[in-house]
């Protein structure tokens, strides 16, 4: 038993002089989150089971989570963050060559081919992003972080989406493959961590207010569609909807929760022994 503990201690030496980014980030909500590794992992709601999310003619709503990209999309690849009457996602934009977020909602033309314009909104990866997506009458709002983005005109989600060139189905993370829609472009899988999914039929942010980063987890109310905490013990691939509209998440592929492992650089040992015990 001294032995083994003092080969812990040996290895941790080691661990205190690296970069913090090595290990996986504390959720700034607290607790555990979605871990997605990129190639085959989602979570999905059945849209055989479920339908789409938001009743017709929804020209209110809320959809936010906090984001943390850990790799870039492969080429001509749009890594699906989230799917369904709205997509986000993230992109390469080669003529900047940038990183970006690419937010839109379906529209109620086409069947659902239709969708609303979007800013190019730039990002870097291994750091937390708050998201929100929001519209109520003459307004459709993007938050990321403290960025605001305001389109001057409603949106009305569309609700017969048998247009998708794409599942159906109301996914996080992707698809579990790669889908090929306009040339040699695809709809890919995310890499990263996604935690406290909210969809509301409410819009909850004032702009004319600063200070959009939430503190602590997202509460439920009356207007609360769906609300994930994906705080299931490490390795769950069931993720609980608290709103009680019972829109549980299954895991596919390797999708699961995750325990984050905060290891400082400049770390006492002892906070960080104690720490990887926990």
């Amino acid at each position: 038993m001294i032995y083994r503990q003092i080969l812990t201690c040996l290895i941790l030496l080691a661990l205190i002089p690296l970069s913090a980014k090595a290990f996986p980030p504390a959720s700034p909500a607290g607790g555990n989150y979605l871990v997605l590794d990129g190639v085959d992992d989602y979570a999905v709601l059945d849209f055989k089971t479920h339908g789409v999310l938001f009743p017709k003619d929804t020209d209110e709503f809320t959809v936010e989570m906090w984001v943390y990209p850990t790799t870039p999309p492969d080429n001509h690849t749009f890594a699906m963050i989230l799917s369904q009457q709205m997509r986000i996602c993230i992109e390469e934009d080669t003529h900047a060559g940038e990183l970006i977020f690419m937010i839109q909602a379906h529209l109620p033309i086409a069947k659902g081919q239709a969708t609303t314009p979007y800013p190019p909104i730039p990002f870097n990866l291994n750091q937390w992003y708050h998201i929100v997506y929001q519209a109520k009458e003459v307004q459709t709002i993007i938050i990321v972080n403290d960025f605001v983005d305001i389109l001057a005109r409603g949106t009305t989600l569309a609700h017969d989406i048998s247009g998708f060139k794409r599942p159906k189905d109301f996914t996080i993370g992707g698809f579990g493959k790669k889908i090929k829609f306009r040339g040699d472009y695809f709809w890919g899988p995310f890499a990263g961590y996604i935690d406290e999914v909210r969809i509301s039929t409410v819009a909850r942010y004032d702009v004319n207010k600063r200070g959009f980063t939430p503190r602590g987890k997202f509460k439920k109310d009356p207007q609360t569609l769906a609300l994930w905490h994906f705080d299931e013990p490490g390795g769950r691939q069931i993720f609980s909807d608290v709103s009680g509209n019972a829109y549980h998440l299954v895991g596919e592929g390797g999708a699961r929760t995750g325990i984050p492992l905060a290891v400082e650089a400049k770390g006492k040992l002892t906070t960080t022994w104690g720490r990887l015990k926990q």
